[in-house]
């Protein structure tokens, strides 16, 4: 199969794939076709795949809901247990994707208590809202892309045509063809389309233009964190950057450069960003999705000493902002009573009753993720949409090489990669990707210098490469 084909043929299921998701609205779907859509992506884990297909559900019916019942409705927060590879964080960003909320995956490790290095609990919330905006942003850019794309247009034809140098002198006083509300002769119009034409052809991208940029102020020095800036949330530098007149000067730049500096300045006019932020906001409330994980290594109560003592007082950070209290953003106050929060961890040395009491009563769903077995290496390998398999023989069709796995080759990968995981440490799936990086290191290397395009992987050709590393414990440590 030609190369072309292949990569277009990875394109078309992508995009395929998108379009089904997108065809049935989330707001139609049952937990059952939520289930069925995480299966697309995430092997195995029925019991977490179940628990949040429910709460996503719920956050429909609440909002099917009276106000004054709805406001009462508390989100089904979710703690899913278990080692590291099992698909925690990938079922919770599918979540995010297949509701389209604004999504933040966070380390509860990262925020220690008043006193410790660390960041504000709080920047989380407005974290959320920056993912949100921009969400927003780029929804609304879709909406206007054709007008933007249409101004762009004209401003760069008045560059490449100014209107001075085709005034003509003597002209009859008929009415003119307007062009952006200017009369424009028409042979001036008639090279106007002509420029138009060669224009969306390409026939003038290396052409240079000069054209009026604004340049923001920065200054010119570093500039360290204020005392309670965070809190403030308004950078010394964004501060000064608006306070400070920016400078316009006049660039030169091709014409493909030029137009897409032009299509993103015209966005910026037609977007409402008062609009945005009001709708990022209410997003945010409504629907945004909090991943917290690594929630047990805060896990512990104070024994008055060493690192526990600030464990349970980066819980008491956390409780409010799980229970609903009101953040204050750049954007505005955001209340955080239906954020759903996904948490996660391993609880290998400790267990969720070691959590602050309100912060379990938080969490009312606890689920014990599965652990992977060899079996399950094998459908994590063939059977989602974008598996490793598939990736692999997408990224060496690029230059031409064809991959074919056979059957116990697929086998034989799996079970490397379970064995390792046994012998060592227990890294879950992400074990497959350090199998398939050793396993296809030397095709990926000599790629473009094969003369032999279409390569056969069996189950001998994964042994030779793979059983020495594995039968050197001490040398599988450091490559698988």
């Amino acid at each position: 199969m030609p190369v072309k084909t292949i990569a277009d043929e990875c394109q078309m299921k992508i995009h395929n794939s998108r379009e089904a998701s997108l065809s049935l609205r989330l707001d139609d779907m049952s937990p059952r076709q939520i289930v069925e859509a995480l299966d697309r992506f995430v092997i195995g884990q029925e019991r977490a795949k179940k628990a949040l297909a429910i709460a996503l559900r719920n956050r429909i019916r609440r909002q099917r809901l009276a106000p004054e019942m709805a406001t009462e409705i508390q989100p089904r927060n979710i703690i899913l247990i278990g080692s590291t590879g099992v698909g925690k964080t990938e079922l919770a960003r599918r979540i995010a994707h297949l509701s389209n909320s604004p999504f933040i995956k966070v380390e509860a490790s990262k925020f220690t208590e008043v006193g410790y290095v660390g960041r504000d609990v709080e920047s989380l919330i407005r974290d959320l809202v920056e993912v949100a905006v921009e969400m927003v942003r780029q929804e609304k850019a879709e909406q206007i892309e054709g007008k933007a794309e249409e101004n762009a247009e004209e401003r760069l034809l008045d560059l490449l045509q100014p209107p001075s140098a085709t005034k003509q002198k003597g002209r009859s006083k008929k009415a003119l063809p307007q062009k952006n509300g200017k009369s424009v002769p028409p042979t001036a119009s008639r090279k106007r389309d002509r420029l138009r034409k060669q224009l969306r052809q390409g026939k003038l991208d290396d052409q240079i233009v000069e054209i009026e940029v604004s340049e923001r102020f920065y200054p010119p020095f570093e500039v360290l964190p204020l005392p309670g800036e965070e809190e403030l949330d308004l950078p010394l530098k964004d501060f000064l950057a608006g306070v400070l007149t920016p400078r316009t000067i006049v660039r030169k730049m091709k014409v493909v450069e030029a137009m897409d500096y032009l299509v993103s300045e015209e966005e910026a006019r037609l977007i409402d960003l008062d609009q945005v932020t009001r709708e990022a906001i209410d997003r945010v409330e409504q629907t945004g999705i909090v991943f917290i994980d690594e929630l047990d290594k805060i896990a512990g109560r104070e024994t008055g000493h060493g690192p526990d003592v600030s464990r349970e007082g980066v819980q008491r950070d956390i409780l409010p902002i799980v229970e609903g209290t009101t953040v204050s953003t750049r954007y505005g106050m955001v209340h955080t009573e239906h954020i759903l929060f996904i948490a996660a961890g391993a609880f290998h040395v400790n267990k969720p009753s070691d959590l602050i009491p309100e912060l379990q009563g938080r969490f009312p769903v606890r689920i014990e993720m599965d652990h992977l077995t060899e079996r399950d290496f094998v459908r994590i390998l063939e059977e989602p949409e974008n598996s490793l398999i598939k990736q692999y023989k997408a990224l060496l069709s690029s230059e031409g090489i064809e991959l074919e796995f056979t059957k116990d080759a697929v086998q034989e990968i799996a079970h490397y990669a379970w064995l390792v995981n046994e012998s060592t440490e227990n890294i879950g799936a992400r074990r497959l990707h350090t199998v398939m990086e050793a396993l296809l290191e030397d095709i990926s290397f000599q790629g473009p210098d094969l003369k032999k395009k279409k390569i056969l992987i069996d189950a001998g050709y994964v042994r030779s490469q793979l059983a020495g590393i594995v039968k050197d414990a001490d040398l599988s440590r450091y490559i698988l």
